[in-house]
């Protein structure tokens, strides 16, 4: 009877081979502690610090907190929800100074063609005169500079102390236009819609870092600056 011969494929056979060789090549070598480094030590940065800055202020958020929630995952919903919510800071910048001339006009003028304009906005942050950290953008206030234009005039009437026995409204939005207008230095409260975008008569402005604030009302904190807010050129007279 013939016998059979069992194949054993070579791979198999160099895989086994090797295997064993791994499995023992360190096994008989012992432990071998080695001494404490005594050479230069290195030179590491120290730990960053983590800012402990307060998140609301009262029953508003600071600048600080809205941005720090807006940028969470897990906390984004309490700020950039369906609800309104309040943000108070300090104005640090406006664009009044941007205005061109020829959107300087009285309301319900046209601007004339290649006539590009910003939105009316101002930014308010947790320091007065910080225009380096976290801030926040806030529209909603007034449609375009020419609105704007027929509020300076309005208002410039009135005496020193004086307030508005009402104030001039932006019928395209359905807002009062703010008293006294917002100019760097107020500490301002704003109560609104907050998100990574607004919307202000149709333009769309975003900013998915610090977000966009689209308000319903302005308070101002304290007594207001005695500086008026200014367009780098007049407005036109109607």
């Amino acid at each position: 009877m013939r016998k059979l011969a069992i194949v054993v494929p070579f791979v198999a056979v160099a895989s086994l081979a090797v295997s064993a060789i791994g499995c023992s090549g360190n096994a008989d070598e012992p432990y071998k502690p080695q001494p404490a480094w005594s050479g230069k030590k290195a030179s590491l940065p120290p730990p960053p610090q983590i800012p402990n800055l307060p998140l609301k202020a009262g029953d508003a958020w600071t600048v600080y907190g809205a941005t720090h929630h807006l940028r969470s995952l897990v906390h984004q919903k309490d700020v950039a929800g369906a609800n309104d919510i309040t943000i108070t800071g300090y104005i640090v910048e406006t664009n009044y100074a941007k205005a061109p001339d020829c959107a300087l006009h009285p309301a319900g003028k046209k601007d004339p063609d290649g006539c590009t304009a910003e939105i009316p906005s101002f930014w308010i942050a947790d320091t007065k005169g910080d225009t380096k950290g976290n801030k926040i953008r806030v529209i909603g206030w007034a449609r375009n500079f020419a609105i704007l234009c027929d509020a300076m005039a309005a208002y410039d009437k009135l005496k020193a102390g004086e307030s508005p026995k009402e104030p001039l409204n932006d019928d395209v939005l359905n807002v009062p236009i703010p008293f006294p207008l917002p100019v760097v230095g107020q500490q301002v409260k704003i109560t609104g819609k907050y998100g990574v975008s607004g919307r202000n008569s149709g333009d769309m402005v975003s900013d998915p870092m610090n977000g966009i604030m689209m308000q319903k009302k302005i308070e101002v904190v304290g007594t207001p600056i005695a500086d008026k807010a200014a367009f780098p050129h007049a407005c036109k007279a109607k």
